[in-house]
């Protein structure tokens, strides 16, 4: 199982909140990203969590920054909305991109984007939470916005425009350290899900690694807040993940 930190960043700073709200700075995210790096990461992730909402993405020039001194792969997600973006954003020294909201809006660009970079680098970043009618949906803008379209239909019609995995946060448990979602996990297990995934939400101690390390050991978790907060390292977790 991969181990992949998740830096949220806004205004230059990385972030942390609890169900994708109620933000606070956290650090820098280049000292950040090569602490984690030094940890052993297996990759990192930089999300803009307000550049959908903003129509735009601010990461570029933090990413030309510390891959100067981050030798693992870099995903960048948050407001890439055209090829142009995605351009710019692999240019910039990133090795693969999440796309949200651009996709939910237009799914073409899922396979355009796959087509023009190779499916290895599109991720498909879905945030979801139970609706009303106790049914997985799908929220875009950081978790904000209900898109009306169930989980279990957008997995299946991602892998058919070709993405090349699967970065699933749960909103309800995202940035709570109270346990990763087993309700979502054991969902996703019912589901014809044929690319890698990366688990997101509500990592909070080595009890909550050990549930969840069997069902994932061929794919990754991201984690946060245990590592902002320092409550866990990297090396912790590869310690635990490696005791059968």
């Amino acid at each position: 199982m991969r181990i992949i930190p998740r830096l949220d960043i806004k205004n230059n700073f990385v972030i942390k909140g609890i169900n994708l709200e109620g933000l606070r700075k956290v650090g820098d995210p280049n000292e950040l990203g090569i602490k984690y790096y030094h940890q052993k990461a297996d990759e990192i992730i930089f999300m803009d969590s307000v550049a959908s909402y903003y129509g735009r993405n601010n990461l570029f020039e933090i990413i030309k920054k510390c891959t100067k001194d981050i030798f693992v792969p870099i995903t960048v997600g948050g407001g890439l909305r055209s090829i142009s973006d995605i351009s710019q954003a692999l240019n910039s020294g990133a090795d693969k991109v999440a796309l949200n909201s651009a996709a939910v809006k237009n799914p073409r660009f899922i396979s355009e984007a796959s087509k023009t970079f190779g499916s290895s680098t599109i991720i498909l970043s879905i945030e979801t939470k139970k609706n009303k009618d106790n049914e997985w949906e799908i929220f875009t803008g950081t978790g904000r916005e209900p898109s009306g379209i169930l989980l279990k239909n957008w997995i299946n019609q991602i892998q058919e425009y070709g993405c090349g995995e699967i970065f699933i946060t749960s909103i309800d448990q995202e940035g709570t350290q109270t346990g990763f979602d087993l309700n979502l996990l054991d969902y996703l297990d019912t589901l014809n899900i044929k690319v890698p995934i990366i688990f997101s939400g509500g990592c909070g101690n080595l009890e909550d690694i050990k549930k969840i390390k069997f069902k994932l050991k061929d794919d990754a978790i991201a984690v946060a807040s245990v590592l902002h907060y320092e409550k866990l390292k990297i090396g912790d977790i590869k310690k635990e993940i490696s005791n059968e």
